[in-house]
């Protein structure tokens, strides 16, 4: 009898410790759901139930909540805190002191619960053509992108390299036709929590046919999140750029020049992404001249991190090197992988 007894107040005594380390959210329709609060993120609450799995719900709908673990609040006015969260009135919750005095807090003070941690993603891609018999070519293609996106800033940054040459039927020489190169990085500073940014950056390019040694471009300016999500984002930019370019073939030159850009991104379905850039600089001192960078592409995912990439790049200088042409075009196509 004692043995049953006790094994009786021992599983009342777990069943109810497994109770009280459960969160719970009490909803405004009187319904408790209990389980782990695992994130915010401004729109959703996300609860994750051992009955029902991951569960989102809007704020909205919650009365108060309460955890069993300090969780991270981050508040609109920028604030941080690692406390528990203990019920309180209708739309609200309060901390329960353990570091601060008590305090309570309204849902629409709140931004976010449990952000996830800040990491880098980006890409690497390789395209390579190689001919050999009545033609002999060598053609690569090399490219990268990384990206970190913070609460309250961004970098990107960014490069390439394209080498192409050909081999002279009647000679045997092998003539260099394509070597070029860029590295471009940029930082976002999104002011006072809003999609208006500063920024802050600089351009690197390299173009032995175009007789171009180095042109270095920095700026700053401003710029707008217009939308920002998984799957579709656009933002248009505004700023002033200075150009430096040193040519083999002529004297080297600096100005100023407006900088006018924009980048989409676009997610197609579930495989498939496009995106594209735009940058129009033309000079603040010399009216007829002007750079344009553009490109537009099509990802398309073989795997999860494996993907295949066409895409078109174009620049055009409207006062290049002497006997050079303005503009050139390239078609790449590129297998890549994501991190």
């Amino acid at each position: 009898m004692r043995k049953s007894f006790a094994i009786a107040a021992a599983s009342l005594y777990l069943a109810t410790a497994v109770y009280t380390l459960a969160d719970r959210v009490e909803f405004n329709n009187g319904d408790v759901l209990s389980g782990k609060i695992t994130e915010y993120d401004g729109k959703k609450l996300t609860i994750k139930s051992d009955t029902a799995g991951d569960v989102k719900v809007d704020l909205k709908e919650v009365k108060t909540f309460s955890t069993d673990e300090p969780v991270t609040l981050t508040l609109k006015d920028g604030t941080v805190l690692k406390e528990k969260a203990v019920p309180a009135t209708q739309g609200s919750i309060g901390i329960d002191g353990g570091a601060l005095k008590p305090q309570t807090f309204s849902f629409d003070s709140i931004k976010t619960i449990n952000p996830p941690p800040i990491k880098w993603t980006g890409s690497v891609s390789a395209g390579a053509i190689l001919t050999r018999g009545n033609t002999y070519t060598d053609q690569f293609h090399l490219a990268f992108d990384l990206a970190r996106r913070a609460e309250v800033d961004r970098i990107t940054a960014s490069g390439s390299y394209n080498f192409g040459r050909e081999k002279d039927p009647s000679t045997g020489d092998k003539i260099t036709s394509v070597d070029n190169s860029m590295l471009q990085g940029k930082y976002d500073h999104f002011i006072n929590g809003t999609k208006l940014y500063a920024f802050a950056n600089a351009t690197f390019a390299k173009d032995r046919i175009q007789d171009l040694n180095l042109r270095f471009v920095p700026g700053v300016g401003l710029g707008y999140q217009w939308v920002e999500s998984p799957t579709f984002n656009f933002n248009t930019e505004a700023g002033v750029s200075w150009i430096y370019e040193d040519y083999s073939t002529q004297e080297t030159n600096e100005e100023f020049a407006l900088r006018l850009a924009y980048h989409l991104d676009k997610t197609i379905n579930a495989k498939v992404k496009f995106i594209h850039n735009l940058e129009y600089l033309p000079s603040l001192e010399d009216g007829t001249k002007f750079l344009v960078n553009a490109d537009a592409g099509v990802r398309t995912e073989l795997t999860k991190s494996l993907f295949l990439e066409a895409k078109l790049e174009w620049t055009f200088n409207s006062a290049p090197a002497p006997d050079k042409n303005k503009g050139d075009l390239k078609y790449i196509l590129a297998v890549g992988w994501t991190f």
